[in-house]
């Protein structure tokens, strides 16, 4: 099964995360099949903090890939703020 979820990546105290299409069988940050967008927690007014492709994540959710509860909280939390 594909499922959409975090992907971590920076480094010490500095997380950045990649928003991925992957297996649901394969490790957190190994491969993946498509990148969808990212998410920087740490990120300040003058950066972008979240971003997302709608259109691909349409269509892997089409196909039938499950969304990961921290996924569809961040897109929930986005589109409230009129991101």
């Amino acid at each position: 099964m594909v499922v959409i979820r975090l992907a971590r990546g920076g480094s010490h105290n500095l997380p950045y995360y990649h928003i991925v299409a992957t297996d649901s069988r394969s490790r957190r940050d190994s491969n993946f099949l498509e990148k969808l967008g990212f998410y920087n927690p740490k990120a300040n007014e003058k950066v972008e903090g979240f971003r997302l492709n709608n259109e691909r994540l349409n269509y892997w959710v089409g196909v039938g890939a499950q969304l990961s509860p921290t996924v569809k909280r961040l897109i929930k939390q986005h589109k409230a703020n009129g991101q």
